[in-house]
């Protein structure tokens, strides 16, 4: 996931730079320096201090913490793990890319820990999942962020609209309401593809299966026809380009202008916004993407991070204790109030309670979901047929046809 909160250059907090508890490199003390390797902007330095404080006064190690850019990440990722045993011995990753790496056979399992020590079955499944291959846990859930649906609370009263809608049908009938009355009634570009899974999920379909251990595309399935139809009903109602991503042109941009009521993003979206229209400060509100039924959202994509240990990693040990920390309740609470994130579990949800966009995004991931747990997704994303397939059947074509290419070419690149 890429949507952070800083823009700190590479920086290393250690027991020294923090004024932790003394432990100096060279001086003498038999400690263990416990190597972990965090993504830019993922959390705050006064985040790190807390836990660096901490955590070196009940162990006997020293945290090094590094943050590395997502421009390259892979690469890096994949040398650290498959090289000699001095390189990290923890690192944050994107959730959906735990299978490319897990791929190379050099990630410690850590199923067990999972099971015993974290509480899995409690797990936020768009994190935990994709954490999983072939039923062993080598990605530990850190951090999750989902879409919710951001609204114009002034234009929504204006159409006559009083309270979020719960449900597909009353959200349907509500933004047609609101798009009669002058506004938009969403503004919906027309290659979200992250927004259509969770259509094609809440319909019982997959982007991809896995069927004997060849990956298949599955965009024409029934059940997938049927998520993208609704997201062709919904993107009628407003003025999004049908050939187009959500930031081709941004959509906080579109937004901020006034005249529409609705988008669908993370609420990071919501502080662009604000940023470019002050005025819409106190106008915006937030609900969970409605699905078929009331009380039960619809399935969205989840963003966020896992943890990882390489199998090389120096203080193997030491570095399972601090991942076991970083995912734990008291860790987990104080990292989603720092930083509006979701938790890595659906218990603790309440923890966010105060915070509306977080609480309501905490809502939607309890049904959150990752994209297929392939090694070669990153491939499908980089040609990313999906999205000219959305394109053609918002425009007209036949939806089966457009469809069976689209799930033909997800095939091809999940078979290189």
């Amino acid at each position: 996931m890429k949507n952070r909160l800083l823009a700190c250059p590479l920086v290393v907090v250690t027991a020294v730079a923090l004024g932790g508890c003394g432990l100096l490199p060279g001086g003498g003390s038999d400690s263990r320096t416990v190597s972990v390797w965090l993504m830019k902007d993922s959390v705050t330095d006064e985040f790190l201090e807390r836990f660096t404080d901490e955590y070196e006064a009940e162990h006997d190690v020293e945290l090094k913490f590094t943050f590395q850019e997502w421009t390259g990440i892979g690469a890096k990722v994949t040398a650290a793990i498959e090289g000699t045993a001095d390189g990290p011995d923890v690192i944050e990753v994107g959730n959906t890319q735990v299978a490319q790496y897990a791929d190379t056979d050099k990630l410690y399992d850590l199923t067990l820990e999972s099971v015993r020590d974290l509480g899995s079955k409690d797990w936020l499944p768009g994190l935990a999942q994709p954490g999983s291959i072939d039923g062993r846990q080598y990605g530990i859930p850190w951090y999750a962020a989902n879409r919710v649906v951001i609204y114009n609370k002034d234009l929504f009263e204006r159409a006559g609209v009083d309270e979020p809608p719960a449900t597909r049908k009353k959200w349907i009938e509500d933004t047609r309401k609101i798009n009669r009355s002058g506004s938009q009634g969403i503004y919906l570009a027309g290659q979200d593809w992250y927004t259509l899974a969770g259509f094609i999920w809440d319909e019982g379909g997959e982007l991809a299966v896995d069927r004997g251990g060849a990956w298949t595309g599955t965009l024409d399935s029934p059940e997938a026809l049927r998520g993208m139809a609704f997201y062709k009903e919904l993107q009628a109602l407003g003025n999004g380009p049908r050939d187009a991503d959500e930031e081709t042109p941004p959509q906080s941009g579109v937004f901020a202008k006034g005249d529409v009521a609705q988008i669908i993003g993370t609420p990071g979206v919501a502080a662009a916004i604000v940023k470019q229209n002050p005025g819409l400060q106190d106008k915006l509100g937030f609900f969970p993407i409605p699905g078929k039924a009331a009380g039960k959202p619809c399935a969205v994509f989840t963003g966020g991070s896992d943890l990882i240990v390489p199998a090389n990693a120096p203080q193997r040990a030491a570095a399972i204790d601090v991942v076991k920390a970083l995912a734990g309740e008291k860790w987990q609470t104080d990292l989603a109030r720092t930083m509006n994130y979701v938790p890595n579990k659906t218990t603790l949800a309440e923890v966010v309670e105060g915070q509306e966009a977080t609480r309501v995004m905490a809502v939607g991931a309890a049904r959150g979901r990752a994209t297929p747990n392939s090694p070669q997704w990153a491939a499908v994303e980089a040609a990313n047929p999906i999205k000219p397939y959305m394109t053609a059947v918002l425009q007209g074509e036949d939806p089966a046809r457009a469809a069976k290419e689209a799930s033909e070419a997800i095939s091809g690149s999940l078979a290189e």
